[in-house]
């Protein structure tokens, strides 16, 4: 992936964020240009889709496996997350749309470890930005509902248990935090872990494609190292990619959490 033939020959080419910005290879320099990491974000999408209505449409009182998994995601959102931190009174009416956050991002941030795709749909972050921003607007659109736009903006920036005259210092804090650092920390967190999980793995093979097939003879056993590093990775790689699907619905779910309750 990153092993390529330089001037003198071929040589070990160590991963650079360069390989997030692919060429584009349809529709060059207009509005629908499309390149490898459109393609990435295609396939995942169709997969996720692909998966959710097959496990619906063989959907059975005695499930099968596929049935299994996908009642295991929704269950697993609706219950421990949404009802857990929301609320059992109000948790039930953002499940969907938290489990259609965590599914999306943990099929976004597998496709880093399928073979022939090798990037994850979340490293990128244009992805990010935008579940942060559907994120964002349900937040805000929950609170004014429940509150409306003053009721909202007083309990989100004048918490009730604070002090008055701490206002001066608390309130400005509180609008970075409510309006900013909210929706940016969860794109920003989200993508740097899959762009770091992406450069060891291509760190990882790429220096075991090296060893193998360019080194010197006395060089050739440390590919077996990188080999090894490089699987352990992956399977690290699948345990990340959960970890940051759930904490970004976690966080998600707090975010909704606090825009409905009635004092901070």
């Amino acid at each position: 992936m990153l092993l390529a033939a330089d001037g003198e020959g071929g040589g070990f080419h160590p991963p650079t964020i360069a390989d997030f910005f692919p060429a584009p290879f349809l529709f060059e320099g207009t509005l629908l240009e499309f390149n490898r990491m459109q393609l990435v974000r295609l396939i995942a999408a169709i997969a996720l889709v692909v998966f959710f209505v097959v496990a619906a449409r063989r959907a059975k009182v005695v499930p099968g496996r596929l049935q299994s998994l996908a009642e295991l995601v929704v269950t697993f959102v609706k219950v421990n997350i949404a009802e857990d931190i929301i609320g059992k009174d109000k948790g039930g009416k953002y499940a969907t749309f938290l489990t259609t956050v965590f599914a999306s991002i943990l099929f976004f941030n597998l496709s880093g470890i399928v073979p022939g795709l090798n990037i994850a749909g979340t490293s990128l972050i244009g992805l990010p930005v935008m579940l942060a921003l559907w994120v964002y607007v349900m937040y805000l659109g929950a609170g004014i509902k429940q509150h409306g736009l003053g009721g909202f903006l007083k309990v989100s920036l004048f918490p009730a248990s604070v002090p008055p005259f701490l206002y001066v210092l608390l309130t400005p804090v509180e609008i970075l935090t409510v309006f900013v650092l909210r929706p940016a920390t969860l794109a920003l967190r989200l993508m740097a872990n899959m762009v770091a999980g992406h450069l060891m793995l291509v760190l990882c093979f790429g220096a075991t494609h090296y060893f193998v097939l360019e080194a010197v003879p006395a060089m050739k056993a440390f590919g077996a190292l990188t080999l090894v590093g490089g699987i352990a990775i992956t399977l690290f790689e699948v345990f990340v990619a959960v970890l940051q699907a759930y904490i970004f619905v976690v966080l998600a779910a707090v975010y909704l959490s606090l825009s409905v309750a009635e004092e901070h």
